[in-house]
C-alpha cells in the first residue's frame, strides 16, 4: 500500500501568497526522480497554475491551523497524529484543486526556481 506524507515548507511572501508548496512523496518513490523530473520544468498550463495558486493557499491556512497544534501537543505520539491530520488534509487540499501530488510538486519546484513564474503563480493567486 502506497504512503503519502506531505512535508510542509510554505513561506508566505510579502503579497501573502505562498512560495512554496507543500511537498509530499510517495514513500516507494526515490527522492533522485523526483529531483530530477523537478529540475526539468516542463510547461505548465494556465489552469494547473491557477489551481496550484489555490491549493497552495489552502495549504498555508493549513499549516497556520495545525501549527498551532502542534506546540501545544504534549509528547511525540501526539506531534505525530496532528501531523499525520495536517499530511491529510494538505494532500487533499492538492487533489481538490485538480492536481495530483507529484505534479503539484513539480509546479512548486519550477515556481521556487523561476522568478517570472512566481511572479505569474503569485498574481494568479491575487485574482482569486
Amino acid at each position: 500500500m502506497k504512503r503519502t506524507t506531505a512535508f510542509l515548507t510554505a513561506t508566505l511572501l510579502a503579497t501573502g501568497t505562498v512560495a512554496a508548496p507543500a511537498f509530499a512523496a510517495d514513500t516507494n518513490s526515490s527522492s533522485s526522480a523526483a529531483a530530477s523530473s523537478a529540475t526539468q520544468h516542463p510547461n505548465f498550463s494556465d489552469s494547473q497554475l491557477e489551481n496550484f495558486a489555490s491549493a497552495s493557499k489552502e495549504i498555508a491556512g493549513i499549516s497556520q491551523k495545525y501549527t498551532q497544534q502542534l506546540q501545544g501537543a504534549d509528547d511525540q505520539d501526539a506531534q505525530q497524529q496532528v501531523r499525520q491530520k495536517a499530511n491529510k488534509e494538505m494532500v487533499q487540499a492538492v487533489k481538490d484543486n485538480d492536481l495530483d501530488v507529484k505534479q503539484f510538486n513539480q509546479i512548486g519546484q519550477a515556481v521556487q526556481n523561476d522568478p517570472q513564474l512566481m511572479q505569474k503563480v503569485q498574481s494568479m493567486a491575487k485574482q482569486q
